[in-house]
């Protein structure tokens, strides 16, 4: 069954479908050639991308896999997909509308996961996990990446204050701490981790989802009150840009 905050998802998403498929934020970074690295020395029989968004993570492992399922909340979003994955020449990919927290697909069907930023939308993000890990043959590689929280509640507080004011159906990002407890709940074992820094360009930023001006200004007022720690942690610039904290953690299903 639907829940209201699936709807707020596709609401948010759906209609920006062809924005993140040509997202640079998105389409590019080092993070996608270590996962294309990945699934080549994987070379899966059957993949899943895990909330697949614009499908970037579908098209970079389209093409070590044999077969890629693409999975999103968003009709919209999959059909944004399907489409550059043929103008691609990726004959290999297939898309199925599901939500993470209930995938329709038996035990063990893939060998393969990645996931990357989506799992700060989903309301269940254990349930998601648990999930993941369920369609997953024990031993399968697993690869998350999303933006994460720092452990520092002034800095946490921030930064889904302003994730939250651009993007409704934002649940929450989390720290590695909880990432990593998160995973071993589910039955994933941690192989490796690495972080980044990604500056958002904020009028690209708040194009991208559409933000409604008030809450863009809300967004800035809280950059211009913010705290020195909270300026300097996130590097805000005077046009309100700034930098978001990036984890890729390598697992595998248990």
């Amino acid at each position: 069954m639907q829940t209201a905050h699936d709807k707020n998802v596709q609401n948010q998403f759906g209609p920006r479908a062809a924005a993140y498929v040509e997202s640079a934020v998105h389409s590019q970074g080092q993070d996608l050639l270590d996962l294309a690295a990945l699934t080549e020395k994987a070379a899966p029989e059957h993949a899943i991308d895990l909330g697949c968004g614009g499908g970037h993570v579908t098209y970079s492992m389209a093409k070590h896999a044999k077969r890629v399922t693409a999975t999103d909340l968003s009709a919209d979003m999959l059909a944004a997909v399907a489409a550059t994955a043929k103008s691609k020449g990726l004959t290999n990919v297939e898309t199925v509308e599901a939500s993470a927290q209930k995938l329709p697909f038996e035990n063990g069907t893939f060998d393969f996961l990645g996931c990357r930023y989506t799992a700060h939308h989903w309301m269940d993000v254990e349930a998601g996990l648990r999930e993941g890990r369920r369609v997953l043959k024990a031993g399968s590689p697993a690869v998350f990446i999303d933006v994460y929280a720092s452990a520092i509640p002034l800095l946490d507080t921030h930064l889904q204050s302003v994730e939250l004011l651009r993007d409704t159906s934002h649940v929450r990002n989390y720290s590695i701490g909880e990432w990593m407890t998160m995973l071993a709940r589910a039955g994933f074992g941690i192989n490796a981790s690495r972080t980044w820094r990604s500056r958002m360009h904020f009028k690209t930023w708040i194009e991208r989802m559409a933000t409604p001006p008030l809450y863009a200004q809300a967004i800035r007022a809280l950059q211009d009150g913010a705290p020195a720690e909270v300026k300097s942690h996130f590097a805000i610039e005077p046009d309100g840009s700034f930098m978001l904290d990036m984890v890729m953690i390598e697992a595998a299903a248990a």
